[in-house]
């Protein structure tokens, strides 16, 4: 049997590595995720999540989104404060995260249905609160930039993150929301305008 490190699910890896350090420190210390008392805990997550993504496997991987997991679910369920608007965000990059792992190999998918159903119900909640009290929710966008050399790099869709060009692998994945949206908004094979007869039979 190989030794090496299966590397697949490092394909799923890219948004929750850009998305996640932020919004997760925001629900651990209960600051916003935006706010300059976040920024220390959130370069801590980012440098976790590095080391998980460069040296982990993919079991001790979904075991720290099992972990973030339960910080939202217990946010949008009302059994723990913290911020909402992080909450929401971690939810639905986890939850995007999960239903991606129907395409790899392995048996991923079916050991996170019972997280994959929880952050359903969390994550309807958390949409609905924000719904209902306009600029509640914080971004996790809008946190500070990790320090030179540490963290992803968060540009445009297809740009390496910090870990993915230290271990090597190419930029090819976009965000997992882009790609959904991307293939839910893709056109049909044929969008021409049917032409019509002129009264000479000429086709216009």
């Amino acid at each position: 049997m190989s030794g090496r490190r299966s590397l697949v699910w490092l394909g799923l890896t890219p948004e929750p590595e850009r998305e996640l350090p932020p919004a997760v420190a925001a629900l651990r210390t209960g600051a916003p995720d935006a706010g300059a008392e976040a920024r220390g805990p959130a370069a801590a997550e980012r440098r976790r999540v590095e080391r998980l993504i460069l040296h982990g496997s993919e079991r001790s991987w979904l075991r720290y989104l099992a972990e973030v997991t339960e910080l939202v679910t217990s946010v949008a369920d009302g059994t723990a404060s913290g911020d909402r608007g992080a909450a929401l965000v971690a939810g639905e990059v986890v939850l995007d995260h999960h239903r991606m792992l129907i395409g790899l190999p392995g048996s991923g998918y079916d050991r996170t249905a019972r997280d994959r159903s929880a952050l359903e119900t969390a994550v309807r909640t958390l949409r609905a609160a924000a719904a209902g009290t306009p600029g509640t929710a914080s971004s996790a966008a809008a946190a500070a930039p990790a320090s030179p050399g540490e963290g992803p790099t968060t540009g445009s869709a297809g740009t390496a993150t910090g870990a993915e060009q230290r271990i090597g692998l190419p930029p090819w994945a976009p965000p997992a929301r882009q790609r959904v949206r991307a293939s839910s908004e893709a056109p049909s094979a044929d969008t021409r305008t049917p032409s019509t007869p002129t009264p000479d039979g000429d086709r216009t």
